[in-house]
């Protein structure tokens, strides 16, 4: 019967758990969707990028929301079984409220050995692996974004395409406006082509060219002795690079390295990706203790002071892993009185809600003496 109700407990907790996750989950990507989506259209970033920035930072994304879902799940899936009665008949089948304090941490275990993997192996290489796409994306030229048919660029810097072919990646009828710098001065400058092409140079240097065929370029202002107006038949332009740089962020680094630290913003991280893993037992411990509700109050009874608990513990993190960073908490407290007190919360919510099912022996009034003889009928 033990593991039957574990494996019962478990699957309700659990689903309840996937469940949440993915609605949470599917809620922050449409927000970051949105934003990288206006970022394509400005030609700021290429359609299929979106998408592979999106799948790297998932699992970020997770590593936050999972303990989240876990303490909703199991709020909502103990408080349905005090609503319907189920968690009165294992107290009368002899299920002690310690026996039910191990099943929910043994189910605690499980979700805080996928958070540590999360948060110690998928996490870091996901976003290692995502600062390498955006270097990557960095390294294209603004050409690279264009979509033919459509004025991209914002005032006097605007480009305009008709088309591309797509077997040798030609650009036809290109509309290129920019601003020059001369002299301390910014010249605006017009460039029409009948054509153009990408060509990148196979050195070491890296030097990219965007070669324009059959045009006109005009320079300066109409009606000034500057204006200059220049017919040609190829005209290169170079095209800037951005320089690689090492990815040094925290978050990016693997957790081997960030134990051999003891750079602050390093240890911040480190300690990070602990409290993530270590307020998962002790949300369990807080939800089981707040899940108890009286069928009459309903199951959402106890939800929102819950909630503004655990806000409160994410929100201390969050502020200690900030002052953390900047070295204004000793590394040696670290993050770990945070999770000290929450631990005396739990604890002390765990005994009252162990003194809730504490059950006294009935005892039958005591009958006077004079009331204890029985009263013959009378005839």
């Amino acid at each position: 019967m033990t593991l039957r109700l574990f494996r019962y407990l478990a699957k309700e907790v659990l689903m309840s758990t996937a469940g949440v996750t993915f609605i949470l989950l599917i809620v922050i990507l449409s927000g970051q969707f949105v934003n990288y989506l206006s970022r394509t259209t400005d030609g700021k970033m290429t359609f299929k990028f979106l998408f592979i920035i999106l799948g790297y930072h998932t699992p970020s994304f997770i590593q936050m929301i999972l303990p989240l879902a876990f303490f909703l799940s199991l709020l909502l899936a103990f408080g349905r079984l005090y609503i319907e009665n189920e968690m009165s008949v294992l107290f009368s089948c002899g299920i002690s409220k310690l026996k039910l304090a191990s099943y929910t941490l043994g189910i605690a275990l499980i979700v805080g050995l996928m958070s540590a993997a999360l948060n110690f192996w998928i996490a870091p290489t996901s976003e290692y692996n995502s600062e390498k796409a955006s270097q990557e994306q960095d390294q294209l030229s603004a050409f690279d974004f264009l979509q033919p048919g459509r004025f991209q660029g914002s005032g006097q810097r605007t480009t305009y395409i008709d088309s591309i072919t797509k077997k040798e990646g030609w650009m036809n009828q290109i509309f290129l406006s920019s601003l020059t710098r001369k002299n301390n001065l910014n010249i605006p400058t017009v460039l029409m082509a009948d054509y153009a092409e990408e060509i990148k140079m196979k050195s070491n240097k890296g030097l990219d060219y965007l070669v324009f065929k059959n045009g006109t370029r005009y320079e300066g202002i109409p009606g000034t002795a500057n204006y200059r107006v220049t017919k040609f038949d190829t005209y290169a332009m170079r095209l800037k690079q951005n320089a690689p740089r090492p990815i040094t962020d925290p978050e990016t680094r693997s957790t081997l390295y960030l134990l051999k630290s003891s750079i602050p913003t390093d240890v911040a991280e480190l300690q990070w990706r602990i409290s993530l893993v270590i307020m998962i037992p002790i949300l369990a411990i807080i939800g089981l203790s707040l899940s108890q509700v009286n069928p009459r109050q309903g199951r959402f009874f106890k939800m929102m002071p819950a909630i503004l608990l655990m806000i409160f513990y994410i929100a201390l993190l969050i502020w200690g892993r900030t002052a953390l960073k900047k070295g204004s908490i000793p590394i040696e407290y670290g993050l770990w009185w945070i999770h000290g007190i929450f631990i005396l919360i739990a604890a002390g919510l765990f005994l009252q809600y162990n003194q809730v099912f504490f059950r006294r022996k009935a005892r039958l009034p005591k009958s006077n003496q004079s009331n204890s003889g029985t009263n013959e009928p009378t005839s």
